[in-house]
């Protein structure tokens, strides 16, 4: 099993115990030490792994580190850990204060489902006050999935660690100021944008009436960038897909005079909406498990071509257009919408339902 597999293994580990895990120690058992050993680290073998490794600091004596990684008899990463329920945000202190004693270049905070890596970036011998790394194993990414894989013991080489740090950590944290600044943006973004188009003073009212304006133009932006790059992935014939096609049987004349016409109407928009969905999930999983099957009243996309694992349906032949999204219970929860676009709103819907599907087979 390589590193990838063994990690995303571990993610459904998680996924499926963590509400049975009641403890500190059981987190470590269940989740961290299985995380170490997908690192390629024996927790058995004391050369590779110490639990409870003493850290002395100052006056205090017999402090001790949950685990330390080992190499050439030295500490290359330190492990704190906490239960799987825990804000890590309060716990960052105690990994400081065993960093700032060690010869360890990296530290780790973990409460087994976040994963957040430090080292000295500001000053030498100092842990950051911010990660350079932060990983939800809920919620892997396979750039993630890299970066994890450098501290391997097959790959491990500090190095090659701290070339990348920098650049993790900062950009962490422009995204999260972008992010921020995308859905509630500052008085100074908004007067960045307006003074390009605006040519009177900027006073306050002025800014608050572009605000909204600058969020708009933000998120249809956004949907623009994402309707261009689905252009290349929506290159498919106006036919069925070759999976769907069904082989048609002779029929005799017979036949044809006691079968009733089918009142079944595949109509090119809903074949529109099934190709868009199809293009969104193929981010999760492989696209030719993507199928659809139309009904009377409804249009559904399914997983596996399965009737029990519909993905969405689309209620098209009404005045109000709508997509239902799936619920935990499998019942749909129908959204209106105006246009085919609107179907990019709810790809987490979409996500979050083949995840349900997936974690129970």
């Amino acid at each position: 099993m390589d590193f990838k597999d063994a990690i995303k293994q571990l993610a459904d580990r998680v996924e499926k115990l963590k509400e049975n895990i009641q403890t500190e120690e059981a987190t470590k058992n269940a989740f961290i030490m299985p995380f170490i050993n997908a690192l390629g680290y024996d927790v058995f073998n004391p050369l590779e792994v110490i639990p409870e490794m003493t850290c002395d600091i100052g006056t205090k004596k017999g402090e001790k580190i949950d685990y330390a990684i080992m190499k050439d008899e030295q500490p290359i990463l330190l492990i704190e850990c906490k239960h799987w329920k825990q804000d890590l945000n309060i716990h960052d202190n105690q990994l400081l204060r065993y960093f700032n004693v060690s010869k360890a270049k990296f530290g780790l905070l973990t409460n087994g489902i976040i994963y957040r890596f430090y080292t000295d970036l500001k000053e030498p011998n100092i842990m950051d006050d911010k990660p350079f790394l932060e990983v939800d194993i809920t919620d892997l990414r396979d750039n993630q999935i890299e970066e994890l894989k450098k501290f391997h013991k097959s790959y491990f080489d500090i190095d090659n660690i701290l070339s990348s740090a920098s650049e993790l950590k900062y950009m962490g944290e422009l995204k999260a100021i972008i992010q921020n600044e995308f859905s509630n943006p500052s008085a100074d973004f908004v007067k960045m944008f307006a003074t390009k188009v605006y040519e009177g003073r900027m006073l306050q009212n002025v800014v608050d009436q572009f605000t909204p304006l600058v969020k708009r133009a933000i998120s249809s932006h956004i949907n623009d960038i994402i309707n261009e790059r689905l252009k290349g992935a929506l290159t498919v014939s106006d036919a069925k897909p070759e999976a769907q096609q069904v082989k048609e049987e002779p029929v005799s004349d017979a036949q044809k005079e006691v079968q009733p016409e089918s009142k079944i109407v595949t109509t090119e928009e809903e074949l529109d909406a099934y190709r868009i969905i199809q293009a969104i999930c193929r981010q999760k999983v492989d696209v030719s498990r993507i199928a659809y099957r139309d009904a009377q009243t409804y249009f559904s996309v399914l997983l596996d071509d399965n009737n029990r694992k519909p993905i969405c349906r689309m209620y098209f032949n009404t005045g109000t257009k709508y997509v239902a999204t799936i619920d935990e219970n499998k019942k749909d929860v129908k959204h209106p919408i105006e246009s085919l676009d609107d179907l990019f709103q709810f790809t987490e819907d979409y996500y979050n339902t083949i995840d349900m599907y997936e974690s129970k087979e």
